[in-house]
C-alpha cells in the first residue's frame, strides 16, 4: 500500500524568503502563482487608494487594496499585519476572479474582515460584502451613474463614474 504524504502548509516566513520575481499569494499555506495586475488594475487601485487616503491619514496597499482603522493600527508591524484589516478591496482579472471570490472571501471570513469589495473593471461595477454571522454577504451591487458609502471609512462616498474614469478604464 502506497501512502501519500500531506503536503506541508507554507508559513508567512516561507513566503517572504520566496527567491525570483514571480507574484505568488500565500492562502491557507498553499502557495498560488497569479498573473501580473494588468493596467486597468493598477490604475482603479490607484484611484481607490487616493479616495480612502484622503478620507482617512493611515491606509496600507494589499490585497489589493486594504484599511486598517486608526484605533487598529497596533496591528501594524514592521514585517506584517498582525490581525485582520477592517476593509479589503479586491480588483478582479480574468485570472484571479475565481480565486478572489471564493477561496480569498473565504479566508476573509474566517479572519473576520469587517467589508470587502469585489471590483469588476470589465463590468465596471463594485460588489459590497459586509460580515454578517461570520459570513460576508453582499449587501450591493454598483455600477456607473451610482456611488455607495462605506460605514467602515466613516462614510465615506464611492462614485463609480469616478472609479472607472473612461480615460482609465479602457
Amino acid at each position: 500500500m502506497v501512502q501519500v504524504k500531506p503536503k506541508a502548509k507554507l508559513t508567512y516566513d516561507d513566503y517572504a524568503n520566496l527567491p525570483g520575481d514571480e507574484r505568488y499569494e500565500l492562502i491557507d499555506g498553499e502557495l498560488i502563482l497569479v498573473a501580473s495586475p494588468r493596467e486597468i488594475h493598477q490604475r482603479i487601485l490607484k484611484i481607490l487608494f487616493r479616495m480612502i487616503v484622503a478620507a482617512e491619514d493611515s491606509g496600507l496597499g494589499w490585497p489589493d487594496l486594504l484599511f486598517i482603522s486608526k484605533d487598529r493600527l497596533d496591528i501594524i508591524t514592521a514585517a506584517n499585519v498582525q490581525g485582520a484589516p477592517d476593509l479589503v478591496v479586491e480588483i478582479l482579472s480574468p485570472s484571479t476572479s475565481r480565486l478572489d471570490r471564493s477561496r480569498k472571501r473565504e479566508l476573509y471570513e474566517r479572519h473576520q474582515v469587517k467589508e470587502m469589495w469585489l471590483v469588476d473593471p470589465e463590468d465596471r461595477k463594485i460588489s459590497v460584502l459586509l460580515l454578517k454571522d461570520g459570513k460576508l454577504d453582499v449587501v450591493g451591487e454598483y455600477s456607473e451613474g451610482q456611488s455607495f458609502s462605506s460605514a467602515t471609512l466613516g462614510g465615506l462616498s464611492i462614485d463609480l463614474d469616478k472609479v472607472f474614469q473612461s480615460e482609465v478604464v479602457r
